[in-house]
């Protein structure tokens, strides 16, 4: 698998691409946004690495234009610890959010967990449920005629919801089953992906709708 690290510390970029190529894998390493852009763009890394802290450009503001392309999963990077930047990373389009300095087995742990939260979706039924139709090995979601444009961890929270409709799962539930018990991330997450499903769900006519049960949790209607 091919990852893309983008950090304008080249000593940084030196330490976390030796530890990811001994973990097996393929790395590329830029340090600017617009670098990383087109390098992402061409050859399609299975995740990104991506400091916020970017010379002329922050990570976030390149997340956002990296996701609205493709589905790639990013993995922030900031000396920024604060839950205002969490947020905001989640909200860009990141899928997990690691301070610095940290451990670089960590990272490694960060970056397996990802892919396999990510590339463990794929395989299955087909869900149908109304007017919604999920194809698991094809990662598209339909409602009618309509395809849903979904990040991966939207297209397995939805999935999972839809696989188990009706059922009510608390954010601590959601975390486990969709992200993973292995996951670096908190309930607040949840509460992201679901806003973004709803925007989604809602601006299509006759689909189902992702209901908050108050003080117990969320379940797909």
């Amino acid at each position: 698998m091919k990852i893309l690290v983008v950090d304008d510390d080249p000593d940084l970029l030196e330490t976390v691409s030796r530890r990811l190529r001994r973990d097996g894998f393929d790395v590329v390493c830029r340090e600017s946004a617009e670098g990383a852009l087109a390098t992402a763009r061409q050859d399609r890394p299975d995740l990104i690495v991506l400091d916020v802290m970017l010379p002329g450009r922050s990570g976030f503001d390149l997340a956002k234009v990296l996701t609205s392309e493709s589905k790639v999963p990013i993995l922030f990077l900031s000396a920024r610890a604060s839950a205002e930047d969490r947020i905001t990373g989640f909200e860009s389009g990141g899928d997990d959010y690691l301070t610095k300095p940290f451990h670089l087995a960590e990272l490694s742990a960060r970056v397996q967990a990802i892919l396999r939260r990510t590339r463990g979706v794929a395989g299955g039924k087909e869900v149908v449920r109304g007017s919604l139709r999920i194809d698991p090995d094809l990662h598209e979601a339909w409602i009618g005629d309509t395809k849903l444009d979904l990040k991966p961890k939207e297209f397995a929270l939805l999935h999972f919801l839809a696989s188990n409709p009706e059922k009510v799962f608390s954010r601590e539930a959601l975390l486990d089953r969709v992200w993973g018990p292995d996951a670096y991330v908190t309930p607040r997450t949840v509460d992201v992906h679901v806003s973004w499903l709803r925007k989604q769900l809602e601006a299509v006519s006759d689909s189902p709708q992702i209901v908050t049960v108050r003080r117990v949790g969320y379940r797909l209607q």
